[in-house]
Protein backbone atom coordinates (compact mmCIF):
# COMPACT_ATOMS: atom_id res chain seq x y z
CA UNK A 1 0.00 0.00 0.00
CA UNK A 2 1.02 3.21 -0.81
CA UNK A 3 2.27 6.06 1.83
CA UNK A 4 -0.43 8.41 0.20
CA UNK A 5 -3.15 5.50 0.77
CA UNK A 6 -2.14 4.42 4.02
CA UNK A 7 -2.54 8.17 5.36
CA UNK A 8 -5.26 8.73 3.85
CA UNK A 9 -7.15 5.28 4.99
CA UNK A 10 -5.86 6.51 8.58
CA UNK A 11 -7.29 10.28 7.73
CA UNK A 12 -10.91 8.49 7.22
CA UNK A 13 -11.04 7.11 10.60
CA UNK A 14 -10.02 10.39 12.11
CA UNK A 15 -12.37 11.67 10.00
CA UNK A 16 -15.35 9.93 11.21
CA UNK A 17 -14.17 10.70 15.18
CA UNK A 18 -13.90 7.47 15.94
CA UNK A 19 -12.71 5.97 19.31
CA UNK A 20 -9.97 3.90 18.28
CA UNK A 21 -7.88 4.45 15.55
CA UNK A 22 -6.07 1.25 13.92
CA UNK A 23 -2.74 1.63 12.65
CA UNK A 24 -0.85 -1.05 10.65
CA UNK A 25 1.87 0.08 7.75
CA UNK A 26 2.97 -2.61 6.64
CA UNK A 27 5.16 -3.60 9.96
CA UNK A 28 8.02 -1.01 10.79
CA UNK A 29 7.79 0.44 14.06
CA UNK A 30 9.44 3.93 12.19
CA UNK A 31 6.87 4.33 9.87
CA UNK A 32 3.82 3.39 12.62
CA UNK A 33 5.40 5.99 14.62
CA UNK A 34 5.12 8.71 11.89
CA UNK A 35 1.57 7.55 11.30
CA UNK A 36 0.50 7.71 15.16
CA UNK A 37 2.41 11.24 15.52
CA UNK A 38 0.17 12.38 12.55
CA UNK A 39 -2.77 10.78 14.67
CA UNK A 40 -1.92 12.46 17.89
CA UNK A 41 -1.95 15.83 16.32
CA UNK A 42 -6.27 15.41 15.29
CA UNK A 43 -6.27 15.10 18.48
CA UNK A 44 -5.13 11.08 19.51
CA UNK A 45 -3.37 9.72 21.64
CA UNK A 46 -0.88 6.15 21.38
CA UNK A 47 -2.49 3.46 23.22
CA UNK A 48 -0.60 0.25 22.35
CA UNK A 49 1.18 -1.48 20.19
CA UNK A 50 1.39 -5.59 19.06
CA UNK A 51 1.83 -7.85 16.08
CA UNK A 52 -0.64 -9.19 13.69
CA UNK A 53 -0.99 -10.92 10.56
CA UNK A 54 0.77 -13.68 8.63
CA UNK A 55 3.48 -14.64 10.55
CA UNK A 56 2.94 -11.44 12.64
CA UNK A 57 4.43 -9.31 9.96
CA UNK A 58 2.67 -6.48 11.00
CA UNK A 59 2.91 -3.91 13.48
CA UNK A 60 -0.46 -2.54 14.44
CA UNK A 61 -0.57 0.42 16.20
CA UNK A 62 -3.90 1.30 18.24
CA UNK A 63 -4.64 5.13 18.61
CA UNK A 64 -7.25 6.02 20.86
CA UNK A 65 -9.42 9.60 21.24
CA UNK A 66 -8.20 12.14 23.57
CA UNK A 67 -10.95 13.64 25.34
CA UNK A 68 -9.00 16.57 27.15
CA UNK A 69 -10.06 20.18 25.84
CA UNK A 70 -6.00 20.75 24.88
CA UNK A 71 -6.37 17.61 22.41
CA UNK A 72 -9.52 19.19 21.05
CA UNK A 73 -7.49 22.45 20.73
CA UNK A 74 -4.73 20.49 19.29
CA UNK A 75 -6.92 18.91 16.41
CA UNK A 76 -8.88 22.21 15.51
CA UNK A 77 -5.65 23.95 14.68
CA UNK A 78 -4.24 21.35 12.60
CA UNK A 79 -7.93 20.93 10.57
CA UNK A 80 -7.55 24.80 9.96
CA UNK A 81 -3.63 24.69 9.06
CA UNK A 82 -3.66 21.34 6.95
CA UNK A 83 -7.21 21.44 4.90
CA UNK A 84 -5.87 18.88 2.20
CA UNK A 85 -4.70 16.49 4.36
CA UNK A 86 -5.25 13.13 2.66
CA UNK A 87 -6.36 14.81 -0.79
CA UNK A 88 -2.68 14.80 -1.31
CA UNK A 89 -2.10 18.40 0.65
CA UNK A 90 0.21 18.48 2.92
CA UNK A 91 0.26 16.44 6.45
CA UNK A 92 1.31 18.04 9.92
CA UNK A 93 4.67 16.46 10.81
CA UNK A 94 5.90 14.46 7.95
CA UNK A 95 7.21 15.59 4.45
CA UNK A 96 5.06 15.58 1.33
CA UNK A 97 4.06 12.04 0.38
CA UNK A 98 6.10 10.37 2.54
CA UNK A 99 6.26 9.14 6.07
CA UNK A 100 9.39 10.66 6.76
CA UNK A 101 9.55 13.19 10.44
CA UNK A 102 10.32 16.49 9.17
CA UNK A 103 12.68 18.38 12.01
CA UNK A 104 10.73 19.53 14.73
CA UNK A 105 8.68 16.37 14.39
CA UNK A 106 11.55 13.97 14.85
CA UNK A 107 11.41 13.84 18.50
CA UNK A 108 8.21 13.12 18.84
CA UNK A 109 8.08 9.92 16.27
CA UNK A 110 11.48 8.56 18.15
CA UNK A 111 9.60 8.68 21.58
CA UNK A 112 6.63 7.11 19.63
CA UNK A 113 8.60 4.62 18.05
CA UNK A 114 10.33 3.84 21.10
CA UNK A 115 6.81 2.75 22.77
CA UNK A 116 5.45 0.59 20.03
CA UNK A 117 8.92 -1.15 19.81
CA UNK A 118 8.69 -1.93 24.01
CA UNK A 119 5.74 -3.16 23.63
CA UNK A 120 5.98 -5.32 20.44
CA UNK A 121 8.99 -6.33 21.88
CA UNK A 122 6.68 -8.14 25.19
CA UNK A 123 5.86 -10.40 22.39
CA UNK A 124 9.35 -11.73 22.07
CA UNK A 125 10.25 -11.55 25.54
CA UNK A 126 10.64 -15.03 27.38
CA UNK A 127 9.50 -15.65 31.01
CA UNK A 128 11.19 -18.61 33.41
CA UNK A 129 8.71 -20.80 32.07
CA UNK A 130 9.80 -19.95 28.70
CA UNK A 131 13.12 -20.37 29.26
CA UNK A 132 12.85 -23.64 30.97
CA UNK A 133 10.68 -24.56 27.87
CA UNK A 134 13.88 -23.98 25.63
CA UNK A 135 16.73 -25.50 27.94
CA UNK A 136 14.96 -28.82 28.01
CA UNK A 137 14.35 -28.76 24.55
CA UNK A 138 18.03 -28.20 24.14
CA UNK A 139 18.77 -31.04 26.60
CA UNK A 140 16.33 -33.49 24.33
CA UNK A 141 17.95 -32.17 21.52
CA UNK A 142 21.31 -33.52 22.77
CA UNK A 143 19.66 -36.92 23.93
CA UNK A 144 18.61 -37.41 20.19
CA UNK A 145 21.96 -36.59 18.95
CA UNK A 146 23.74 -39.09 21.16
CA UNK A 147 21.51 -41.85 19.08
CA UNK A 148 23.82 -41.48 16.01
CA UNK A 149 26.76 -38.62 17.05
CA UNK A 150 29.53 -38.97 19.60
CA UNK A 151 29.02 -37.43 23.15
CA UNK A 152 31.39 -34.89 22.80
CA UNK A 153 29.99 -33.93 19.30
CA UNK A 154 26.15 -34.36 20.72
CA UNK A 155 26.98 -32.48 24.09
CA UNK A 156 28.74 -29.48 21.40
CA UNK A 157 25.33 -29.34 19.18
CA UNK A 158 23.19 -28.69 22.22
CA UNK A 159 25.61 -26.68 23.94
CA UNK A 160 25.61 -24.56 21.02
CA UNK A 161 21.81 -24.13 20.54
CA UNK A 162 21.66 -23.60 24.39
CA UNK A 163 24.40 -20.48 24.28
CA UNK A 164 22.41 -19.11 20.94
CA UNK A 165 19.11 -18.99 23.44
CA UNK A 166 20.88 -17.18 26.15
CA UNK A 167 22.27 -14.80 23.78
CA UNK A 168 19.06 -14.15 22.05
CA UNK A 169 17.19 -13.55 25.73
CA UNK A 170 19.84 -11.14 26.80
CA UNK A 171 20.09 -9.28 23.96
CA UNK A 172 16.39 -8.93 23.70
CA UNK A 173 16.08 -7.86 27.86
CA UNK A 174 18.93 -5.67 27.03
CA UNK A 175 17.57 -3.46 24.50
CA UNK A 176 13.69 -2.90 25.86
CA UNK A 177 15.91 -2.14 29.29
CA UNK A 178 17.58 0.48 27.04
CA UNK A 179 13.91 1.94 25.77
CA UNK A 180 12.41 2.32 28.95
CA UNK A 181 15.44 4.09 30.21
CA UNK A 182 14.84 6.32 27.52
CA UNK A 183 10.83 6.68 27.37
CA UNK A 184 11.60 7.57 31.71
CA UNK A 185 13.94 10.24 30.87
CA UNK A 186 11.35 11.64 28.77
CA UNK A 187 8.76 11.64 31.08
CA UNK A 188 6.56 8.69 31.18
CA UNK A 189 6.26 6.28 33.51
CA UNK A 190 5.99 2.45 34.07
CA UNK A 191 2.36 0.03 34.74
CA UNK A 192 1.66 -3.03 34.49
CA UNK A 193 -1.59 -4.37 32.72
CA UNK A 194 -3.90 -6.86 33.29
CA UNK A 195 -1.66 -9.33 31.87
CA UNK A 196 1.36 -8.36 33.95
CA UNK A 197 3.36 -7.08 30.82
CA UNK A 198 4.91 -3.51 31.91
CA UNK A 199 3.86 -0.48 29.82
CA UNK A 200 4.61 3.28 29.75
CA UNK A 201 2.05 5.59 29.93
CA UNK A 202 2.64 10.08 30.09
CA UNK A 203 1.88 11.80 32.84
CA UNK A 204 -2.07 11.88 33.37
CA UNK A 205 -2.84 9.10 31.24
CA UNK A 206 -4.07 5.23 32.70
CA UNK A 207 -4.20 2.12 30.66
CA UNK A 208 -6.88 2.18 27.81
CA UNK A 209 -10.63 0.89 28.79
CA UNK A 210 -12.87 -0.06 26.39
CA UNK A 211 -12.68 3.50 24.37
CA UNK A 212 -11.06 5.57 26.70
CA UNK A 213 -7.03 5.84 27.46
CA UNK A 214 -7.03 8.07 30.54
CA UNK A 215 -10.01 5.49 31.86
CA UNK A 216 -9.10 2.66 34.25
Amino acid sequence: MSVERHIAGMLQQIARQQDIVEIAPQGTAPKAAALAYVAEQYGYTYGMAYRTGFKNSLVQVRMYRDPRPDARVREAATLTAHPQAGNGGAVPGLGQNSLTPLPDAVGAVAVLKDLITFDVMALYMADRSQKVVVYLACAVLTALLLIDKSPVEALISGGAVAVLSTVAFNVGAYRRRKIAQRLTAAGFFAVRDERGDQRFLRPGQQLPGHANPFAA
